[in-house]
């Protein structure tokens, strides 16, 4: 009985272990399907999302160090900056995604999937600026959906920031992404493709100090690319503080002035104005219009703004007081009487007749004034801008020896102001011309050169620099922009001081001559510079016109019928206080006819404006406006007058000669 038991259980227990074989066959064919489904079927998925799953190095940019003027007031600074970014990797649905960012952005969607594009390998996993500089309604829009919005992400980033826009900006200068060419060279070593720098003004030439240094953090961030955890940060350290020797108070001034003048059918003036402290060689002011804003060019600039400024005929990008040379006119006689004097070609009393034309080779120059100026001495000459005077006084001086004396007065040289492209300007003589065309030097051209007419080339910074080392004694300072540089916490790195180029060891009574007549131009009745004065203070200064085209082209036209790229160029240069001179001023207005009409006041508000500062002049009290009986129509205001100034002189040609208008 009990051993059929016993064979009875044999099958049971047979048929449980075949059971727990299967059991445990299905449970490893459950490990070995789900591990082909992971390896063979989804695993390059899940490659994908463990990568997505992973730690991120994101850069983190240093804030540009700022530029301040001489008084610590800020030019160019930071501002926080929101741009938006995609990661191609981590976009679901690019249709929906681009849709929503379209209509949150208030763009085209399809530009800006076009502009992500379909990066490969790596780049599938870098960020991609779409926007940048996002309003805070662009921003407040995204930060609400970007929940729902995979990959897509905001970053800050420091942006330069222009506190007074176009002021002073060819100065300044200007950001751009670093070119191809400057990434290979050693100044740029360790800059990469994308960075922006500075590309023209002080921002190109103070770059290293001004760059700082990038930081980065390691970030923790999910398969929607959002950041769940910062695993470490090294935090940037901002740009060195690059201290100009500008005063903002006479840039506004001198750049106001600069716009406010009214030319006839000429709704935009151009020019340059500069203002040198002839101690020093310090830049207090320096304008060149049209301008830009140079807010434009720190981000993306639009391509609707770039070839606006880069077509326009007045080349607004251009800056005119270092890049454009003019002939400098009349104001070119205060050197040529340096040099004389000098020389001993002349003294404070030697006297040149003028009847109105100075004949020299059989042909006759004639002088701005039809009837002539009579018997002048220097001081007259230059009070009353006689060109016969000059013209006898530059043949005796003969070009050599004014080529040497006003070349060493800083004129025919770039200034070594450190911007790029400085032109350096033409002081001719016979080796030069041999040089530049090939051709001797005719006796008959040094007339002509003798008022500043001929071959001879300025800028308004030149012009400048020689008028401050006719007011200091002869010394050629080099024009100094910055004054040092500082660490953001205001301790000094870097000091740049004074620099004497050259020194012409001319007389103080010689120079103390020369000073004299130009104080006479805006003093004394008769003076063409009148419109320069400044109550209280003795100024000193010289007006100038210099031809654009040959008379003939303009000859019976009334000034306001000439289009304006025919118009000759106005000039005023001064210096003040003449008995113990501290600042030296240029103004240039392109095309602006006379000196004495429309660049002495420029000079004037400026020269009122620095002695203000001091407290040696007070502001001029407004005009107080005249009773007006009740029901009487309001008086026209009186026109402005020139005190001291002659009338506009007009234009005379002579066969063959020159003829320089005040």
């Amino acid at each position: 009985m009990a051993r059929t038991l016993e064979r009875g259980s044999e099958p049971v227990q047979a048929g449980r272990v075949r059971l727990a074989m299967v059991g445990v066959a299905l449970v490893f064919g459950l490990f070995a399907g789900r591990l082909f489904q992971l390896q063979l079927i989804e695993g390059e998925e899940l490659l994908r999302r463990s990568e997505r799953n992973s730690v991120r190095t994101v850069r983190l940019e240093a804030p540009r160090g700022e530029i301040v003027d001489r008084e610590g007031r800020i030019l160019a600074t930071t501002r926080p900056a929101f741009g938006l970014e995609v990661v191609p990797d981590d976009v679901r649905d690019r249709g929906r995604t681009f849709a929503a960012l379209g209509q949150l952005l208030g763009e085209d969607p399809g530009a800006l999937e076009k502009a992500l594009g379909k990066p490969s390998r790596a780049g599938r996993f870098k960020p991609v600026r779409l926007a940048d500089d996002l309003s805070p309604d662009q921003l407040a829009r995204v930060e609400v959906h970007r929940y729902a919005l995979a990959g897509v992400a905001t970053e800050v980033e420091p942006r330069r920031h222009y506190l007074e826009g176009d002021l002073a900006a060819h100065l300044l200068g200007s950001l751009g992404e670093i070119r191809a060419d400057q990434l290979e060279r050693d100044e740029f070593d360790g800059y990469r493709s994308g960075d922006v720098i500075g590309q023209s003004g002080l921002e190109s030439t103070f770059e290293q100090s001004l760059r700082g240094v990038a930081g980065g953090r390691n970030v923790v961030v999910d398969v929607a690319g959002r950041e769940m955890d910062v695993l470490e940060e090294v935090k940037p350290r901002p740009g060195r503080r690059v201290v100009l020797a500008i005063d903002l108070d006479l840039q506004r001034v001198a750049e106001q002035a600069l716009r406010d003048v009214e030319l006839p059918n000429d709704p935009r003036p151009t020019g340059a104005v500069v203002a040198l402290d002839v101690r020093t060689g310090d830049v207090l002011a320096m304008v060149s219009q049209p301008a830009y804003d140079p807010n434009d060019f720190a981000g993306r600039i639009d391509s609707a703004t770039w070839k606006a400024l880069t077509s326009d005929e007045w080349v607004p990008l251009q800056n005119r007081a270092i890049q454009n040379q003019f002939p400098p006119g009349s104001t070119f006689k205060a050197f040529v009487a340096a040099a004389a004097l000098h020389e001993g070609v002349v003294n404070e009393h030697t006297t040149v007749f003028c009847p109105g034309s100075y004949w020299y080779g059989g042909r006759a120059y004639r002088c701005w004034r039809r009837g002539g100026h009579g018997t002048v001495n220097l001081h007259e000459a230059l009070r009353s801008s006689c060109d016969v005077f000059f013209y006898t006084v530059g043949v005796k001086l003969g070009i050599d020896r004014l080529h040497s004396v006003i070349s060493t007065l800083g004129l025919g040289h770039p200034t070594g102001i450190g911007l790029a492209h400085e032109a350096p300007g033409v002081m001719p003589s016979p080796a030069w011309k041999k040089k530049r065309f090939g051709e001797r030097w005719y006796p008959g051209e040094t007339v002509s050169v003798s008022i500043g007419q001929g071959y001879d080339l300025v800028t308004p910074l030149q012009l400048a620099v020689g008028y401050a080392a006719l007011a200091n004694g002869g010394k050629v300072l080099r024009p100094r922009l910055v004054l040092r540089v500082e660490d953001p916490s205001g301790r000094e790195l870097e000091a740049f001081p004074a620099e004497v180029r050259a020194n012409l060891e001319i007389s103080p009574q010689h120079m103390d001559a020369v000073l004299r007549g130009l104080e006479a131009v805006v003093s004394e009745a008769g003076g063409t510079g009148g419109r320069a004065r400044v109550a209280g203070v003795r100024v000193g200064g010289k007006t100038g016109t210099s031809q654009v085209v040959r008379l003939e082209r303009t000859l019976g036209m009334a000034e306001g019928a000439i289009p304006k790229r025919f118009r000759d160029h106005g000039w005023f240069a001064a210096v003040a206080p003449i008995e113990a001179p501290e600042i030296a001023v240029a103004v240039l207005v392109e095309h602006g006819l006379h000196g004495s009409t429309f660049a002495a006041p420029i000079a004037q508000r400026l020269l009122q404006r620095y002695f203000e500062k001091s407290g040696r002049v007070a502001p001029p009290a407004p005009p107080a406006a005249p009773a007006v009986p009740a029901g009487a129509p309001a008086a026209a205001p009186p026109a402005e007058a020139a005190p001291g100034a002659s009338p506009s002189p007009g234009l005379h040609a002579a066969a063959g000669g020159t003829v320089a208008v005040d």
